[in-house]
């Protein structure tokens, strides 16, 4: 495991674990919040594998409110 100090703002905390997928790439970290677990769930079946713009244009087209 490798932990990386850094302060979290609140509201993010504050979402339920299940609701949130976080990505890092070499210089970003990415977190995506869905509405439900179900949504998150199929999120990360949908993009295994692609890279982090395409899991972004996935998300904008497919769950961002």
């Amino acid at each position: 495991m490798i932990c990386i100090k850094t302060e979290i703002p609140k509201e993010i905390c504050d979402i339920d674990d299940e609701l949130k997928a976080i990505y890092h790439s070499h210089d970003t970290v990415c977190i995506w919040v869905f509405g439900s677990r179900e949504d998150r769930n199929n999120f990360l079946d949908e993009t295994a594998g692609m890279k982090k713009e395409e899991r972004e244009a996935h998300y904008s087209e497919n769950y961002d409110q």
